[in-house]
């Protein structure tokens, strides 16, 4: 069983960045595929919920000096 995530990728400067991540995010126990898109800086991760977790995505992108954000998620401080 798994499910689908989609993040927005923020620190993504080269498609070296996208490699990185998507190389990083496909070593997760549990993560079937996760293909990174430069051009839109987005990443879409099929993974079973029971062995990985959102919070463990983030965690190893953010290791990586990136931040994910779930699609549609909202930043806390909104420019006003």
């Amino acid at each position: 069983m798994t499910e689908k995530a989609e993040f927005d990728i923020e620190g993504m400067t080269c498609a070296a960045c996208a490699n990185r991540i998507e190389k990083r995010l496909n070593k997760i126990e549990g993560v079937a595929n996760a293909p990174v898109n430069f051009a839109l800086e987005t990443v879409t991760v099929e993974y079973n919920p029971k062995e990985a977790s959102v919070s463990d995505l983030k965690e190893a992108v953010d290791k990586l000096g990136y931040k994910l954000k779930l699609k549609g998620e909202q930043d806390s401080i909104e420019g006003r």
